[in-house]
């Protein structure tokens, strides 16, 4: 007998929302980390709130918004208004944040208002640590083999905006800048003044940029260390060797570094070889003056492995511009821009974790 294609919406329901979620769905180990990282963080969450204990009514849980924040990335939302278009019909979404069915989602507008706070108590920082202290507690870290790199983080802003300092060229149209010389010292971004104009090589065009810098341990490729930057020709050694530093000091012995020909410089090397860092650097052998890394580097057996585990640093950087969101980001100023950054790679660290868990136990 042929059913009746008719809809009754039951008055009462029973069902949960853990019971849509199947039980080897990849988000279950991610929201468990999760969850584990937001409870460390509780004396945090309860300081950025004092401020507000007088009275009011209740804010947004900042762990709900945390995991929100995680699902744009993870899942490659375009914007916090789709985002909270996709909770309120997505239960999976719904599940993850912590919402029940019945709950109404909060307004779009609530993510802005809270990310200077989260910028100001460095929660995004603490959730990205905690997930380097996980991968570390499950032996997944080697703790002395490093590899450093950055990329391009295409900024909130175009060529209209980058003006004159001076305000020399305000009666001209913004579209009519072509065939004039400008450089970060005379011109900057209306839009966005703390990007700066950069090119990644000789045959790409200059734009409106940040930098992002990542140093990953060489055993899974999984980031420990991350910030993003102004863009600047210095900028991507000066803040690898500050990281290179922090990670020396915290090992307690002699690390090593794999490296690109970027790093091929006399400064670089001497920086690392102060912080009881071994820099297995690329040779530049066609840089003037030759390479700053001799017979004495490139003779053990370990430079090989380090040149070939050093590639790795790609995937991160990879999956945050094709799944995530740093390819050209929809935020404006640096500490916002870090943010995001930091944030995205945390999610690459809780996808690589929940990867090699199910490699672990298949192999198990």
């Amino acid at each position: 007998m042929r059913g009746a294609d008719s809809y009754n919406e039951s008055l009462f329901s029973t069902v949960r929302l853990e019971d849509f979620v199947p039980a080897n769905h990849p988000l279950r180990p991610i929201r468990q980390w999760m969850n584990e990282a937001l409870s460390r963080l509780d004396g945090k969450f309860a300081a950025m709130y004092e401020a507000d204990v007088k009275g009011g009514r209740p804010s947004i849980a900042p762990e709900k918004l945390m995991r929100a924040m995680l699902l744009q990335v993870l899942y490659s939302v375009r914007s916090e208004r789709q985002l909270v278009e996709q909770i309120s019909y997505n239960l999976l979404f719904r599940w993850f944040v912590g919402l029940a069915i019945e709950d109404t989602v909060w307004n779009h507008s609530v993510f802005s208002k809270n990310r200077d706070r989260l910028i100001e108590h460095d929660v995004v920082t603490d959730l990205f640590n905690a997930t380097v202290e996980t991968a570390r507690s499950r032996g997944l870290l080697s703790g002395e083999h490093f590899s450093v790199d950055g990329t391009l983080i295409q900024a909130w802003a175009s060529h209209k905006s980058v003006r004159r300092k001076d305000g020399s060229d305000d009666d001209r149209p913004p579209e009519d800048w072509r065939g004039e010389p400008r450089s970060n010292d005379t011109h900057e971004s209306k839009s966005d003044p703390e990007a700066k104009l950069y090119r990644k090589s000789d045959a790409a065009p200059a734009l409106p940029s940040y930098l992002g810098h990542v140093m990953t341990d060489n055993r899974h490729g999984l980031v420990v260390d991350v910030q993003a930057s102004q863009s600047d020709g210095r900028a991507e050694r000066e803040v690898a060797a500050q990281m290179l530093g922090n990670a020396a000091r915290a090992a307690g012995r002699r690390i090593t570094v794999g490296a690109d020909k970027a790093c091929d410089t006399r400064g670089f090397v001497k920086a690392c070889r102060e912080n009881e860092v071994t820099p297995h650097v690329a040779q530049n052998l066609g840089r003037r003056g030759g390479s700053a890394i001799d017979g004495r580097t490139t003779r053990h057996g370990g430079y090989a492995v380090s040149q070939r585990r050093r590639k790795c640093i790609e995937q991160c950087f990879g999956w945050g511009k094709v799944v995530g969101p740093m390819r050209q980001v929809m935020l404006r100023g640096l500490d916002k821009v870090d943010q995001l950054f930091t944030l995205t790679m945390a999610a690459y660290n809780l996808t690589r974790l929940r990867g090699l868990a199910a490699v672990r136990l298949q192999g198990a």
